[in-house]
Formats: structure tokens, C-alpha cells, sequence
């Protein structure tokens, strides 16, 4: 166990307590901050809108360092502060709800990475740690994207990786196997660290590292310096040999109209009522006439986005006739995105397929809502402490089923904005055979944030991890097709109208990701947790071993 000292301790002796030099690692404790610090920034930049995917691993060793050899109540700290640096800059699209709401957020958020540094740190004292160390970093993201109130799995690891050298990962265990390489990835660049630290040390002043036993540069027991760059290399190598489906020359001409809004911040759709709706049925008619002119080619379908339209069709004939009007001139079916009444007190987040002929008829009812934006948690008490909070108006209702929907000559899979970070809706949507993948969004309280840009990176992610286009329709941007591979081959910018008829690959073929669905994740979960408990099992083992030994002394003194 490590002795955490107030001061740098003197050269190891032959004989003397193992892991010398962790403790020497663990002063100053500026040391271990400035990695903290410096892991935090790294996971940000890897983000989206600057996308440098390749930090990331370099962020996760330098937080795995910074609480390498603690103990798990001290190791809290340092991930602490990893946790606040990444999320500040990587969260800050939430600012426009209120300082407030930003700040609280990342704070609570930042409390899961204090609680896997500690887990890391416990972990460290076994051999091969930066596996289980990588296990654990799964297990807190799932941790993260379930409590509370449904969880926030925004801004996971794999998230950074929309289009890199881990993304083949995703076909075979989705985003949990790809935050797991990266991590992986990060803790076998944090052990290089260690053994070059060890290497360039005397042997008299390294002491006796369980992962390096005796001797320079610590070779017994553990991988030296070169097999764990070796390892670091060899992860993000290993994803190319991750088979790929082919083609199955297949396409769908999909129109995608962004009609954008009159409003900005926390009013984005304005005062004026019927505004937004007549944007996007001024654009059918638009698309319509570019179709008659021979300008744009017929679109099969057409896919419209969340919101685009701000009055209820079922209970205005206004809105209804709007629609109806514009699907009619369109000539094909489209999918409307409409938040509509529930009952007297209720709403749902719809996608509806309108027929030129039928009118509205099938939809799909969006499950995973927005905590505080689509329905207020603990909502008498909040009421009471927060006058925003009256702002979400009337409740949502969960939808119930999933977001296969026949519209023309496809079935597609609805996803409704804020769902596509959550693995369970799009796995189970794409299990229903749905393609491709349709992301009807709303983000103009988040305009020109860092929001957009992240939430399109795991478009990215999805495509792959289950062999189907995604077409993202935005109200105001970032629309934009990507394709199976997970090349983003059409985008629009962002507060601007914009509309096109996209030719969309159509595959049916499954990953082994989607037919494995969450297994992977929970295989992880328990390789990391039951690390942890080896750990505490060996400490409980050594208390009863030094509580045997301190009675037989007493025995011996009478």
C-alpha cells in the first residue's frame, strides 16, 4: 500500500517497502494537478468543433497519471479536476439556459470522473492495470449515462472519435469498445511513461515498483518500456483488421429541408405563432417547384426537422391544412417533426409520416427526453426553487415503442435529436432492420455552440456502428448525410434555410454491434468492477494476515 508522505522520501534501501518511486511520483502535488489539468484539456480539444481525435488517448494517460499510486480517497482530486477542465469548455453549448445551469451541470458530471480516478487508483496496484483501469472508464460512462434522471451520455469518449483510427471499433462492440481502446490506448502510453520514468532512474533510487520489480528500468514483472509502446500502437492498429460490409447498391433519394427559426437563445422560436411552420412549408413548395423545373431530382421522401413546425396539426386545422397543402405539391411522404398535445396536461416529441394522400398517419413518440427542457424531474421542488424551470410548460410523455416507420419506399429509423447519444435507442432501432438511420433535431437554443458539431460526430459513430447512412435533419443547423463508412458527405452551415435531395446508400446487412447490443459494454463493466473487488479482497486478506500476526505477538509477550 502506498505511505503518502509530507515530504520526498529518502532513497529506497534493499528490502524496504515496494513502490518507492510511486510515492516519489506523488510529490509535488502540483505534479499530479498540472497532469490533471493538462488530461482534461487534451479530452477537450479532441472534441468536436477543433476534433483533434488523437489527444484524447494522451488525455486519458495523463489522468490515469495523475492519480497513479494514490490512494482512492486522495485519487478523488486529481479526477476531480480532469473532470472540470474537460467538461467547462466541452460543455459550455449548455451556457445559454443560464451560467447556472452550465456550472451545475458540469460540476455534477465532473463527479463520475472523481469516482473513476479513485477506481483507477485502485486498480494501479495490479498487474496489468491499464486494462482494468480502460474497464473502468467504461463502466463510469455508463454510470454517467444513467443517473440521474436518465442519465447524460453526452460527450463519452468514443464521441471524439467520429472519424478515426478507433472508429472500426464501433462495429463490433459500439461506443463502449471504442472509448475502451482509446482508454486502453491511453493507459499503455501512461505505463510508458512510468517505465521511462523508471529506466532513466538509478537503481538505488527506483526502489522496488511491484510492476518493475529489482533492477534499472524494472523488467521483472511487468512489460518493459518498448512492449508498451508496442501496446499503444497495436490498439488502434488492431481496429483495421475489423471487417467491413460492402455495398449492396441500393439507394433512396431522401429531400432534407432546414427551415431555420426567427428566434435566438431561449426564445428560438420566436413570439409571432406559425412563423417556423411557414418556413418549412414555404421551402416544400420551394423543393416542389425545383422539381417541376427540373432543378433538383424527386425525392422519394422527404424528411423535415424536429419542431419544424410550432403548432400542433392534430389540434389546429390551420397547421393541417399548411402541411397537408405543401406534402400535396410535394407529391411524396414526409416526415414531420411536431411537438403535439397529450391529453390536457401532456405533449410528445412526434415524427409523423404525412401522406399526400392520407394525410398524417403513422409516428413515432420520442423516449428519451430532455431533463429540465421537455419535462421537469422533482418538478413541485424545482417549481419552488427555480422560476425557469416553469419555462418546460407542459410535461412530456416517454414514447413507448421504436422508430421503425415506413415512409415511401423505405422504413426508416426515427431518432429524435437528444436520443442519438444513447446507445440503447439507436441499437434498438436499428435491430428493427429500420434504413437508414433518419435524426430529426432541434438545436437552435444551441446555435453556433459547440453542440452541433458534437452531436454530428456521433451520427458519425452510429453509422458505423450499425452499416447505415444517417441522415441528420437540423432546424438550423448542421444537417448532413453521412454515409455507412462514416464520411460526412453533405452538410449545410448553421442559421441558414438550406434544402436538397440526397441520394442515400440503403444497407440491411447488421454489425456485430447491433446484434450484440449491449453485451460487450456489460463485459467491460464487470472486467473493471471485478478488478476493483480483487483489490479489496487482497486488502481484506492482508488485515486479517497483519490482525493474525499482532495476536500471536501478544501470545508470545505473555
Amino acid at each position: 500500500m502506498v505511505q503518502e508522505k509530507t515530504a520526498v522520501p529518502p532513497a529506497a534501501a534493499p528490502g524496504e517497502s515496494p513502490r518507492r518511486w510511486a510515492a516519489l511520483l506523488s510529490h509535488p502535488a502540483s505534479g499530479r494537478a498540472a497532469a490533471a489539468v493538462a488530461g482534461g484539456l487534451l479530452l477537450f480539444l479532441s472534441f468536436p468543433p477543433l476534433g483533434l481525435w488523437f489527444l484524447a488517448p494522451f488525455g486519458v494517460a495523463l489522468a490515469m497519471l495523475a492519480s497513479y499510486g494514490l490512494r482512492a480517497r486522495r485519487a478523488v482530486w486529481p479526477g476531480l479536476l480532469t473532470g472540470l477542465v474537460f467538461l467547462l469548455p466541452a460543455l459550455h453549448w449548455a451556457s445559454p439556459i443560464g451560467t447556472d445551469a452550465w456550472l451545475g451541470l458540469t460540476a455534477l458530471e465532473s463527479l463520475f470522473y472523481a469516482a473513476w480516478a479513485a477506481g483507477s487508483a485502485l486498480v494501479s496496484r495490479l498487474p496489468l492495470w491499464p486494462l482494468w483501469s480502460a474497464a473502468l472508464w467504461v463502466a463510469m460512462e455508463k454510470a454517467r449515462g444513467s443517473f440521474p434522471f436518465g442519465g447524460f451520455p453526452w460527450v463519452r469518449l468514443a464521441f471524439s472519435q467520429g472519424e478515426s483510427v478507433f472508429t472500426p471499433y464501433a462495429a463490433v462492440g459500439g461506443a463502449p469498445l471504442v472509448g475502451f481502446a482509446v482508454a486502453l490506448c491511453g493507459g499503455l502510453l501512461a505505463l510508458a511513461a512510468l517505465r521511462l520514468r523508471a529506466a532513466r532512474r538509478p537503481a538505488s533510487r527506483a526502489g522496488r515498483d511491484p510492476e518493475a520489480g529489482p533492477g534499472p528500468g524494472g523488467r521483472r514483472g511487468g512489460a518493459p518500456l518498448a512492449l508498451a509502446l508496442a501496446g499503444a500502437l497495436a490498439v488502434p492498429a488492431a481496429a483495421f483488421a475489423v471487417p467491413r460490409h460492402g455495398d449492396e447498391g441500393r439507394t433512396v433519394r431522401i429531400g432534407v429541408v432546414q427551415g431555420n427559426v426567427p428566434g435566438r437563445g431561449m426564445n428560438p422560436l420566436g413570439n409571432e405563432p406559425a412563423v417556423v411552420l411557414g418556413n418549412h412549408t414555404r421551402m416544400l413548395h420551394e423543393m416542389a417547384r425545383a422539381v417541376r423545373e427540373g432543378r433538383m431530382p424527386k425525392p422519394d421522401l422527404v424528411v423535415l426537422p424536429e419542431n419544424s413546425t410550432d403548432i400542433d396539426p392534430y389540434r389546429s386545422e390551420f397547421a393541417r391544412r399548411q402541411i397537408d397543402d405543401a406534402v400535396k405539391d410535394v407529391g411524396v411522404p414526409v416526415l414531420v417533426g411536431a411537438v403535439v398535445g397529450i391529453g390536457e396536461d401532456g405533449r410528445a416529441t412526434r415524427s409523423i409520416v404525412w401522406d399526400p394522400v392520407t394525410g398524417p398517419g403513422a409516428y413515432y413518440d420520442k423516449q428519451k427526453l430532455v431533463p429540465f427542457g421537455e419535462y421537469t424531474p422533482l418538478k413541485d421542488l424545482m417549481f419552488a426553487l427555480f422560476e425557469r424551470a416553469a419555462l418546460v410548460g407542459k410535461q412530456s410523455v416517454p414514447g413507448t415503442r421504436d422508430g421503425d416507420l415506413r415512409v415511401g419506399p423505405v422504413t426508416v429509423g426515427a431518432i429524435n435529436c437528444y436520443e442519438v447519444a444513447y446507445d440503447g435507442v439507436v441499437g434498438d432501432t436499428a435491430r428493427t432492420g429500420a434504413t437508414p438511420l433518419v435524426v430529426q433535431t432541434n438545436n437552435a437554443t444551441y446555435a453556433l455552440t459547440n453542440l452541433p458539431p458534437q452531436q454530428l460526430a456521433m451520427s458519425q459513430l452510429r453509422a458505423v456502428e450499425h452499416n447505415r447512412a444517417v441522415l441528420t435533419s437540423a432546424i438550423t443547423g448542421i444537417s448532413a448525410l453521412v454515409n455507412p463508412g462514416g464520411e460526412v458527405v453533405w452538410r449545410t452551415g448553421e442559421l441558414v434555410p438550406a434544402m436538397d435531395v440526397l441520394t442515400v446508400p440503403v444497407r440491411t446487412g447488421q454489425t456485430i454491434a447491433t446484434r450484440a447490443g449491449a453485451l460487450p459494454e456489460w463485459i467491460l463493466i464487470l472486467v473493471g468492477t471485478g478488478a476493483v473487488a480483487a483489490v479489496a479482497a487482497r486488502r481484506i486478506r492482508n488485515l486479517a494476515h497483519a490482525a493474525g500476526g499482532r495476536d500471536e505477538q501478544q501470545v508470545g509477550d505473555a
